[in-house]
């Protein structure tokens, strides 16, 4: 197949990364074991390589590869977040994997072809291109899930996500294949001009392709962990690794999110009315759990799973509203959450009594005694993600909540609003636990710098997010207009 250059040229960031990541197998296994910590520095190296690339690239949409990859305004903010997330969640690996003698050069190098896969997913302009990227995305994270072979946990994990994986893909394909079968084509701008024409307002759309739809849809609610295919996302924040917990909570959500928001905006957009619905029902039952479900669970990874549900719930709020306003709000919601996440799970990561792990809420009692700072960090991340003003969680949830008034979907607001509500508890708890519970076991008094940097990275954007939240809000609402030209 005769490719143009200009192919070549979009997809820069992802051919480097891929070329990178070959070169660095090859040098690990050249070296052996004892070549973890460079292969680690060279692979955020990379990161930051494929960004700088990625923002030399930026320009107008364009398409490549026979219609299969596009690159676009919301393509570059998307990728840039995943790519920010990645390279943090290497970060955060560093001290935890030298620790629980996890030092194997293998995993940041999955970490890399996860994030390439994730990357494609963000630019898929077929279905075809769509489900390689999520397959290259999920056979890595299947592999880093279950990545620490002695911990029964880990390993439980890493089957319980790749048999449910392999279901959530079956159903995706099953939809993808329904709609090719009455398109006759897999092309995202092709199955938008045919369903044009076949769905006229105030006409019902064939039932085919809703079915095909509600395949796809169901496929990807699970990549995004929405209620009700979050079964998985508990047992396996628990059970994996914990900064492979903190990789799954930033960047694959990310990917994941973009990649959803895409499919409904450019092949699916002339059946709003029909996705509309579907997705109301998935925001409103995965703020509902999000917010409840989490109240009685006493492991803290545990409670960031069910908090990252109803944080979907809330973002899928944007969605529904749609237009540039809703997928605008969507997209600052993803890069605001990133920032509070990683300031969580650096504290979690950092949470060690005698030197072994420590993962319950309850051995947070009395930290702002013995960790003064780390308490702090901690906190405003938990006031961020209970909305409570001017923290940057504020913000995000106003955006998405105000694009769903202005588009008349008033319900969906308030139930969001009384979810958050009720979500505020658990999170409040942490900090009562912290600043109000006398101290049981005092946390070790050592934290790793890496830890400490992306702590006070974290704690900074989201306490002073208030002060200049106009470029960020310019550039998302930016990258949302590139999806409608």
């Amino acid at each position: 197949m005769n490719v143009p250059a200009l192919s070549f040229g979009i997809a820069l960031p992802e051919l480097f990364l891929a070329v990178s990541a070959l070169g660095l197998l090859l040098y690990g296994a050249i070296a052996g074991e004892g070549s973890y910590r460079r292969v680690a520095g060279l692979s955020i190296a990379a990161l930051a390589c494929a960004a700088v690339l990625l923002f030399a690239g930026a320009g107008p949409r364009s398409v490549g590869f026979s219609g299969l990859f596009v690159s676009d305004g919301f393509g570059t903010f998307m990728k840039a977040l995943v790519l920010l997330g990645a390279g943090l969640g290497l970060v955060l690996s560093l001290d935890h994997n030298r620790r629980e003698d996890m030092e194997r050069f293998e995993f940041p190098i999955l970490v890399v072809f996860a994030t390439i896969g994730m990357m494609l997913m963000i630019s898929a302009s077929d279905l075809m291109s769509l489900y390689l990227g999520l397959e290259l995305q999920s056979l890595s994270l299947y592999v880093i899930a279950a990545f620490r072979r002695d911990s029964v946990k880990s390993t439980e994990a890493g089957l319980k996500y790749f048999v449910l994986g392999a279901l959530s893909s079956g159903m995706l394909l099953y939809g993808a294949s329904l709609v090719y079968g009455f398109v006759g084509s897999t092309g995202f701008e092709a199955i938008g001009k045919a369903l044009a024409a076949v769905a006229r307002p105030g006409e019902q759309a064939p039932l085919g392709i809703l079915f095909g739809l509600v395949f796809v849809l169901a496929g990807l609610a699970f990549k995004v962990s929405a209620a009700p295919f979050h079964m998985w996302t508990p047992d396996v924040y628990e059970g994996a690794p914990t900064p492979v917990t903190a990789f799954f909570a930033i960047a694959p959500k990310v990917a994941a999110t973009a990649l959803l928001v895409r499919v409904l905006v450019e092949p699916f957009g002339p059946l709003a009315a029909q996705w509309q619905q579907i997705v109301w029902f998935v925001a409103v039952l995965s703020m509902a759990v999000g917010a409840f479900a989490a109240i009685w669970q006493t492991n803290l990874k545990r409670l960031m799973a069910y908090s990252s549900i109803g944080h979907v719930g809330y973002a899928l709020v944007g969605v529904v509203a749609g237009g540039k306003a809703g997928i605008g709000a969507v997209a600052l919601y993803l890069a605001i959450y990133l920032f509070m996440n990683v300031a969580v799970f650096a504290v979690i990561l950092s949470m060690r009594v005698q030197g072994r792990a420590a993962e319950r809420i309850d051995d947070l009692a009395g930290l702002s005694t013995t960790h003064p700072l780390m308490a702090a960090g901690l906190a405003a991340s938990m006031f961020a993600m209970a909305g409570i003003p001017p923290l940057a969680g504020f913000f995000s949830k106003f955006y998405v909540f105000e694009a769903a008034v202005r588009s008349g979907f008033y319900v969906l607001a308030v139930v969001g609003v009384l979810t958050s509500v009720f979500g505020a508890f658990y999170y409040l708890r942490i900090v009562k636990i912290m600043y109000f519970d006398d101290v049981r076991e005092a946390l070790d008094a050592r934290v790793a710098p890496s830890l400490s940097g992306v702590l006070a990275v974290g704690s900074l954007f989201t306490m002073f997010f208030f002060v200049m939240p106009g470029p960020l809000v310019r550039a998302a609402h930016a990258a949302a207009a590139s999806l409608f030209p």
